[in-house]
């Protein structure tokens, strides 16, 4: 038999092609990585579905700390939002997941590897070309897209084959990680409309403030109200505290890699808080430069991961110097959460750039004298009133 792996989730599209490809001759070996999300009843649940499907084997595999170490610590280096809103939950898993995959498939020497992406989504980019560029000899299997099926189609194929599990579509789609959970219905193929409360999976349950403490050391969080942490846990912690709040909420409009407009819901109370407060560690730790410099690396990095581009060697270049910026980046962040939003109330560091022996802002200085200012402010603005003045012929 022709050996196959198959990215499988379990869902309604790798259901379909697990027991279409099993018919169709192939040696199905399903695998599911897990970076975040899965209870261990529902990676159960899925390995019993999978061999209802007709799969030889069935393999979970655990790839959360390699997502955060691999990924997710480099988001938060570079302050990452997609169009200054989106931690890039679900693209980001995807590299992660599609790496796993097909190491998987090299390790047990599969011939073939199928996924349950359709023609109109970027998922198919991503894996594809992972997949293509790590094992390129592995052919590439894809029967939703291959075959332009329809849900329903895909259903009574199911059917017919005596496999009944309910597949009544949800209301709402939800896919969790360790970085966000994304949310997609009806309102999101919309322009105008928002999703409603009842969208989210996590409802608010406090409606006080609570004040949190985040420690981080060299641009890793590795502590939460004193407790230190590691970074997987301490990002699983403050989801579990923030989302209460219903912090993290919103809707991401962006380009899709297929070359169209895209509409998302997302909950990410973890991602945006540790951003944001990442950030404003920055701002006390950093130079200028290196916030400037930073800002526009950080783009291109976000922007390639969620292009599918993980694999070239620029993005190892990028990691190399968001690294190198993190190594003054270290110190407490004070967070308060209110229902619905949440505010960074200042830091604490050693490595505060923010000074008083030096001087402060608006008040006084004790570094340099007002003539040695005066000088300065002339010079610096030399360039200005030489450009001015040949430009008037004055």
């Amino acid at each position: 038999m022709k050996k196959l792996v198959l990215a499988y989730s379990g869902g309604l599209d790798t259901s379909y092609c697990a027991v279409s490809l099993s018919k169709a001759g192939y040696d199905v070996h399903a695998v599911s990585v897990n970076t975040g999300g899965f209870t261990k009843k529902e990676i159960d649940e899925i390995e019993m579905n999978a061999y209802k499907m007709g799969v030889s084997t069935y393999k979970n595999i655990d790839a959360v700390s390699n997502f955060y170490n691999k990924v997710i610590k480099y988001l938060i280096y570079g302050n990452v939002l997609k169009n200054n809103t989106y931690p890039l939950s679900v693209s980001a898993e995807r590299i992660v997941q599609a790496i796993e995959i097909i190491k998987y498939a090299k390790s047990v020497g599969a011939q073939y590897i199928a996924h349950g992406s359709t023609g109109a989504g970027n998922d198919q980019v991503r894996f594809d070309m992972i997949f293509q560029t790590i094992a390129p000899e592995i052919k590439i299997i894809t029967p939703i897209r291959d075959h332009k099926l329809s849900r329903q189609e895909e259903i009574d194929y199911l059917k017919e084959n005596n496999i009944n599990i309910p597949w009544e579509k949800a209301k709402y789609s939800i896919n969790k990680g360790l970085w966000g959970t994304s949310v997609g219905g009806d309102e999101t193929l919309t322009s105008e409309k928002p999703l409603p409360e009842n969208a989210y999976p996590s409802q608010i349950e406090k409606v006080t403030t609570e004040s949190i403490k985040l420690t981080f050391e060299k641009g890793e969080i590795k502590g939460i109200n004193d407790i230190p942490k590691d970074p997987v846990s301490a990002i699983e912690t403050l989801h579990a505290i923030a989302s209460k709040f219903g912090i993290g909420r919103d809707i991401h409009v962006g380009d899709t890699i297929v070359g169209i407009k895209g509409r998302v819901g997302f909950e990410a109370a973890a991602a945006l808080i540790i951003i944001k407060a990442h950030h404003l560690l920055e701002k006390h730790t950093l130079t200028k430069w290196q916030l400037q410099h930073k800002e526009y690396l950080s783009s291109f990095y976000g922007m390639h991961l969620h292009e599918g581009q993980y694999l070239d060697p620029v993005m190892r270049n990028v990691e190399a110097f968001l690294e190198s910026s993190q190594t003054q980046v270290t110190g407490d962040v004070f967070v308060s959460l209110k229902p619905y939003h949440f505010m960074l109330e200042g830091v604490s560091s050693p490595n505060d750039l923010m000074s008083a022996k030096f001087g402060s802002y608006g008040e006084v200085n004790k570094d340099w004298t007002a003539e040695e200012a005066k000088g300065f402010i002339k010079i610096l603005g030399n360039q200005n009133r030489i450009y001015q003045q040949v430009k008037s012929k004055i």
